[in-house]
């Protein structure tokens, strides 16, 4: 199912300008596709996954991490907070994509928990590999980790 989102960052010359995202342009690389509440708690349960993946140092011609924030779901008062910290990341991760969901879409299309993060791995042809809605185990960061090298080098 394509799902549009109203605000995905594009980042030109250290200026962010939004634009609208589609689940469709998923196809082309293996992803891993991260939908997160817009709270600390929330981006802390997948944090070991994230570390791996970095420290794996994934080829970006063959691999992004699509990251949907659901601004929608964060303490009140925090949403600019939540934002900057994106910026920030963006800046850091110019190769990966951060997505702003600002009216929940993702998570009512998909069907996920309410403060929580669902992991989804996706193969270059954007079909659903493996998914999680909520903390991965460690054995599941190693699943993720040898599901995405054999992935990428198919």
């Amino acid at each position: 199912m394509a799902l549009p989102i109203e605000a995905s960052w594009c980042l030109i010359k250290d200026q962010f300008s939004y634009k609208t995202w589609n689940s469709a342009q998923l196809v082309g690389k293996v992803r891993v596709l991260q939908h997160i509440a817009g709270r600390t708690s929330a981006k802390e349960k997948n944090a070991t996954l994230i570390e791996a993946i970095k420290s794996a140092k994934l080829p970006h011609d063959r691999y992004q991490t699509t990251t949907i924030v659901n601004t929608d779901d964060a303490i009140p008062g925090s949403g600019m907070f939540v934002r900057s910290s994106l910026e920030s990341n963006k800046k850091l991760y110019p190769w990966s994509q951060f997505i702003v969901d600002s009216n929940g879409v993702a998570r009512g299309a998909w069907q996920l928990d309410e403060e929580s993060s669902a992991v989804v791995v996706l193969d270059k042809d954007g079909r659903v590999q493996w998914a999680k809605d909520g903390a991965l185990t460690q054995e599941e960061v190693q699943q993720v980790m040898d599901l995405l090298h054999k992935l990428i080098n198919k």
